[in-house]
């Protein structure tokens, strides 16, 4: 009998996970990660580990399987907590949750697991796992979305790699969410009608500004507002030589000063702050909401525009540093020069973007057909071929 170690967190989706592979023969072992002990920036009362440790405990014991609890709060804080807060100050966005699952869930806890004499993983991800041979006979494992298209939470592990999916199993990737409810509620489940985690992931609810401001200190600054006609805009594009001194161009974000606009407003610390935000701005009196078209944390400045149409928020095209490229499938990667047409997203649900790949010396760019909102530096962006997530990488 193959043995399983799943990630209970507390949720409903793990706990149908659990229930699906004692089903189908498992020997199934329950774990529960805790990865943060200060409770100070959680908000009470909606649902801290503690409460979701215990929902876990149940349902273990409602399936009959073993259970315990594996504290990780050390790693936690030095692979996801502590590069955070670099990130941050660097004035990027990072993503803690494909983090999480890149150095957490699927690389210290699968050897705890592998410890414990298992043969697989198991977590209660919307996504998929497929297997195809090449001609050699070789094996590859594919990252397939999940069947509920609502759900999908293949961009998530888009920093997987072979190792870590030859050994993993996603029990509800063929499931749609109400399906996974119902049989939750079938088999008497406490966590059948527990509304969805929204907090950090295993952390729980945080208030991402006092987490932050446990190392970040605030910092009073400018917000200034730039006008749609800033001379940044509007210039014709330069000839190029070659396609990658076009790429180039195309993917600079622009940069401004405080002479491209007017002081309306005055912040804490321009760290605090991401591309595309519109809360936390605190500054009325506008026509259309402010967002946030540009950080300078060096010098602790917000540039913002006024509404979605601003075109300091759109840009075509991004670039991906040559040592954060990441091939799921590295039978895949592309050589030098090569190019290839993909579906690719820069953040969970949003639809994927017809986009071609330009591989060169010192990277990847992404050359999207229509203009993206928010391209933010930091966050990773997802490249797939059908229904496959074959690459990612972070955005510089």
């Amino acid at each position: 009998m193959k043995k399983v170690v799943i990630g209970l967190s507390g949720g409903v989706d793990s706990s149908v996970a659990a229930y699906l592979l004692k089903d189908q023969g498992y020997d199934v072992i329950g774990l529960f990660m805790k990865n943060w002990h200060d409770d100070s920036v959680t908000i009470s009362k909606e649902c801290p580990w503690l409460e979701d440790s215990n929902d876990a405990l149940i349902v273990a014991e409602k399936l009959g399987i073993p259970f315990q609890t594996v504290d990780l709060s050390v790693q936690y804080k030095e692979r996801i907590v502590d590069y955070m807060f670099r990130e941050y100050e660097r004035g990027r966005t990072p993503n803690p949750d494909i983090l999480c699952n890149r150095e957490i869930k699927f690389d210290v806890f699968l050897k705890i697991a592998l410890d414990l004499g298992a043969d697989y993983v198991a977590t209660g991800h919307y996504c998929r796992k497929g297997i195809v041979k090449n001609s050699s006979g070789e094996t590859h494992y594919q990252l397939l979305a999940g069947k509920d298209p609502n759900k999908d939470q293949s961009y998530f592990l888009c920093q997987l790699s072979q190792e870590q999916l030859a050994k993993t199993l996603f029990p509800i990737g063929d499931l749609l969410k109400p399906e996974v409810r119902r049989i939750a509620a079938e088999n008497q489940l406490i966590t059948a009608e527990k509304k969805d985690s929204q907090g950090l992931c295993f952390i729980g609810k945080v208030r991402l500004p006092d987490f932050l401001q446990q190392q970040l200190k605030p910092k009073k600054g400018d917000i200034i507002e730039v006008p749609a006609n800033a001379s940044h805009y509007g210039h014709l594009v330069p000839n190029f030589d070659s396609k990658e001194q076009e790429l180039a161009y195309l993917s600079e974000k622009p940069s401004y000063n405080k002479e491209d606009g007017k002081i309306v407003g005055a912040h804490q610390g321009a760290h605090y702050f991401t591309i595309g935000q519109r809360k936390g701005l605190d500054v009325g009196g506008t026509k259309e909401p402010l967002f946030v078209i540009g950080t300078n944390v060096d010098e602790n400045v917000i540039y913002t525009g006024q509404g979605k149409a601003h075109p300091g928020l759109y840009r075509k095209t991004l670039f991906v540093h040559r040592e954060e490229v990441h091939w799921v499938r590295p039978d895949l990667e592309l050589k030098i020069d090569d190019s290839m047409e993909v579906m690719a997203r820069i953040r969970y649900r949003q639809t994927l973007q017809k986009a071609t790949l330009y591989q060169v010396a010192g990277g990847l760019y992404a050359d999207f057909e229509q203009k993206q909102a928010a391209i933010t530096e930091g966050q990773f962006i997802a490249w797939y071929l059908g229904e496959e997530l074959v690459g990612s990488g972070v955005i510089s």
